[in-house]
């Protein structure tokens, strides 16, 4: 049992879990906040070599796959029990790169026993650097935190809490040590284009980066960890990953001359026949950004997971803060957003459960969906909601999942207009028929809420049966009065059909 610092007070007591789904390793974080401490009560972790197990047209190989879900069924029998929304499991690089993942991701679902969130590579750095940063005291120096995984790595630069620049690049020990030492060989020219191609990869952020600049270097994760057991066992470095203790391990490497005998009694067994691909990756970003020393966390993405978890639990979700950064970077009329809000909610306390939406899942939606729905008219009128998914489709959302964010972006594309079904083609098929009933209560929302006429609160009644949605109005001339309205919700009635649903009009 193991301790770190600073969990949330709030949710003292609380235990939680986080599934980091790598690209060289599967872990396991469970932990309990603890007063100032986040108390870890269990932590597990195998080698899965997910990174390894894609072929060339980035399809996963069934031994791969039967590897990964083995596991996961190891992991579910220590999360059975544990409530859904206190376990995020979150897949990386190679999940995002998997073609076809419909059909593995399902069955890692069921074999995990909970939801399997891709997350982008902006998210992953994001909580990498929560992870490594979290509790480490009131002094903020401005931070370097790299994080070298098996199929990505990420630079993040920040100040205390907040990462102010953060990239995600597409090297990491697995797939690094595929394209230059697969046969095993390790030579002197070898490694050099190897450390080359990292450097090339970086290329693109060094410039950046070194103008921004930093007070600290900090490596995280079994890479960085491993570079600095190796040399610190030979007496090179101390607390310290020093440039100089680097080439010594590329050094002691290259004398081995294959990964067959790269046998360092410091570094852990699994991580043997990847170490000469991530110490090149290591020796690059050294190179790519000056390095004369980097410390070593650690922590890393799935204490970020557990923090961030944590938050949410304690009603401080980073996605709500997103949503609100984003509609007031695209102008967003805010006081006609939350009358949307406002309404889009008394529809589903009234209908919500007869159609089966989870509750706190589809107010969450709503609000999200009323505060951005317009987010397109910042490029045009004509066809905003094709604009605003297109948006919300593209753009890094804090906190949001892949998933989460192609949810959102159906919701703002069919709030207005005939009613795309098409919007809902790359969703997963257990996400459709709630996000079209979803989109129901969305559109008539948004819809009786036209005029724009300032805490309208229309006086509806709503109720739902099957494909049938009946909505209604305590005052009997109300829609009388709004003639706008009922000439909507006449035309509604037409649109929803595409769905198969029937609108009643009471």
């Amino acid at each position: 049992m193991t301790r770190t610092r600073s969990a949330p007070a709030q949710a003292e007591g609380t235990e939680v879990a986080a599934v980091d789904l790598g690209s060289n390793s599967f872990h396991m974080m469970v932990a309990r906040a603890n007063g100032a401490d986040l108390q870890v009560i269990d932590r597990l972790r195998e080698p899965i070599r997910l990174a390894a197990g894609l072929d060339a047209d980035k399809r996963l190989h069934p031994e791969a796959q039967a590897r990964a879900l083995a596991c996961l069924q190891r992991f579910g029998q220590r999360l059975r029990g544990l409530p859904q929304q206190h376990v995020r499991a979150v897949g990386t690089n190679t999940m995002r790169r998997m073609r076809r993942s419909e059909d593995f991701l399902a069955a890692a679902e069921m074999a995990l026993g909970h939801e399997i969130e891709i997350i982008a590579g902006a998210e992953e750095a994001r909580l990498v650097y929560g992870g490594v940063t979290h509790g480490m005291g009131r002094a903020q120096p401005r931070r370097l935190v790299v994080d070298i995984g098996g199929g990505s790595t990420e630079v993040i630069i920040g100040r205390g809490p907040a990462p102010q620049l953060m990239e995600s690049v597409s090297l990491g020990c697995v797939t690094h040590n595929q394209l230059f030492f697969e046969d095993g060989e390790i030579s002197a020219a070898q490694f050099r284009k190897a450390r080359l191609a990292a450097r090339v990869q970086l290329e693109f952020l060094e410039r950046r980066y070194r103008k921004a600049g930093w007070d600290v270097a900090i490596g995280a994760s079994g890479t960085v960890r491993g570079v600095w057991r190796v040399a610190m066992a030979n007496g090179w470095c101390e607390q310290h990953i020093t440039r100089s203790a680097l080439e010594k391990v590329v050094e002691l490497v290259l004398s081995r001359g294959h990964v067959s005998r790269i046998d360092f009694p410091a570094l852990r067994e699994d991580r043997r026949p990847v170490f000469a691909g991530g110490l090149a990756a290591l020796a690059g970003v050294f190179d790519a950004l000056d390095l004369q020393k980097m410390e070593t966390s650690d922590r890393a993405l799935r204490e970020g997971v557990i923090y961030d978890l944590l938050g949410r639990l304690a009603n401080h979700d980073v996605r709500d803060e997103s949503v609100n950064a984003m509609a007031k970077r695209y102008g967003v009329d805010l006081r006609h957003a939350a009358d949307v809000e406002r309404t889009a909610l008394r529809i589903l306390d009234q209908a919500g459960a007869a159609w089966s939406l989870e509750p706190n899942f589809a107010a969450m939606f709503l609000r999200w969906a009323a505060r951005l729905h317009e987010i397109g008219l910042a490029i045009s009128h004509a066809s905003y909601h094709k604009h605003g998914e297109y948006i919300l489709k593209n753009c890094d959302l804090q906190g949001f999942s892949q998933t989460d964010q192609r949810l959102l972006a159906a919701l703002v594309r069919v709030h207005r207009g005939k009613f795309s079904p098409q919007a809902f083609d790359d969703l997963p098929s257990v996400w459709v028929e709630p996000m079209r009933r979803l989109a129901v209560i969305f559109r008539l929302a948004v819809l009786l809420h036209r005029s724009r006429a300032p805490d309208l609160k229309p006086p509806l009644r709503a109720a739902a049966v099957r494909r049938q949605f009946e909505i209604g109005f305590t005052q009997k001339t109300w829609l009388q009065r709004h003639p706008l309205t009922q000439a909507d919700l006449e035309r509604e009635t037409e649109y929803l059909k595409a769905i198969e649903v029937r609108l009643k009009l009471s």
